[in-house]
């Protein structure tokens, strides 16, 4: 099983959201996008991306407080460009 740093965009409102997940990253998408409170749940627009995979649950979750840590949307764009 993979685990999971993924950043997610909204054009709705045009931001960013950096996160981590040991679920399928469809199915968390899925989640997401559900009617929920956080921020997320501002929007159900989301769409990833962004993603690198890792095999533990440890590395996946520093990384994603790596990117945040960045509090950087031209870091997190440079992020995205570069993987395309």
């Amino acid at each position: 099983m993979g685990h999971y740093t993924y950043i997610l965009h909204s054009k709705e409102i045009d931001r960013y959201y950096v996160g981590f997940t040991s679920d399928a990253l469809k199915e968390r998408l899925r989640k997401h996008n559900t009617n929920h409170k956080g921020y997320t749940g501002k929007a159900n627009d989301w769409v990833v991306v962004y993603f690198e995979t890792y095999n533990s649950k440890k590395e996946a979750y520093a990384r994603e407080r790596e990117i945040k840590s960045k509090k950087s949307r031209d870091y997190i764009e440079r992020l995205i460009s570069s993987a395309g």
